[in-house]
């Protein structure tokens, strides 16, 4: 096989314009993929063997360096409103956000993957994941939902501007109060994972704190969980 011949279909294969780029992609050094384009003579069956081989190394490195990238861990939670709906948001995102908070944010909208949400002690209350949009979207929407899960025994205190009474004059009774995520959650933490991981490392999570996380289904993982999807995904819709 001539070795230019092999060259310019690969760089036409991957989308790649430069032998720099080539060689990392094949895990050959550049000097090496010099010599390749210097022969005259077509490469050998075991040099080809040798360069799939490194190929396949080198892909197997960049999916374990790819697949999981931490963007913030254990981030302290400043509730702000957003607009006028009742809604909060994790962190000011505009009027009052810092050159800290603001880079944080675009990370997030950059990213898809994981997060999780801590309480005061910094113990996982809810792990979530994102594929279809941004972290720092579905991050807030979380943020909002009601959890039947999250129901505490509370007593209800006004929240207008209404003089105090003490509790020998005006009795408030507990009773059991639905929280928000936001009623709880004081820190969060936000990794960006790989599309086809985002699913099995969400579901390793839940299990892995069945009896801690606040999460309402126990996720399933493997290739079963990933067959149905597929399937429901690949099913013909019926004639109407």
């Amino acid at each position: 096989m001539n070795a230019q011949d092999l060259i310019t279909e690969l760089k036409r294969k991957f989308s790649i314009s430069t032998d720099r780029a080539l060689a990392s992609r094949l895990g050959m050094t550049e000097i090496a993929l010099g010599n390749w384009k210097r022969r005259t003579a077509p490469l050998s069956v075991r040099q080809i063997a040798n360069a799939i081989d490194k190929a396949s190394e080198a892909a197997v490195t960049r999916s374990q360096h790819s697949t999981i990238r931490p963007i913030v861990e254990f981030f302290p939670i400043e509730r702000t409103a957003s607009g006028a709906n009742g809604k909060y948001s994790v962190m000011p995102s505009s009027a009052g956000a810092g050159k800290y908070q603001t880079g944080l944010k675009a990370e997030l909208e950059a990213a898809k993957g994981l997060y999780i949400f801590y309480d005061t002690r910094g113990k996982a209350l809810y792990a979530g994941q994102t594929k279809k949009q941004n972290l720092w979207k579905e991050m807030n929407l979380a943020f909002n939902r009601d959890r039947s899960a999250q129901v505490m025994t509370l007593v209800r205190h006004p929240t207008n501007n209404v003089a105090f009474l003490a509790a020998n004059k005006k009795v408030r009774q507990p009773t059991d109060i639905n929280l928000k995520l936001h009623d709880l959650a004081a820190y969060f933490s936000a990794i960006e994972v790989t599309d086809a991981m985002v699913d099995d490392l969400e579901a390793l999570l839940v299990r892995a704190f069945p009896n801690d996380l606040l999460n309402f289904k126990m996720e399933k993982y493997g290739k079963s969980a990933r067959k149905k999807k597929t399937a429901a995904k690949a099913k013909p819709k019926s004639a109407s």
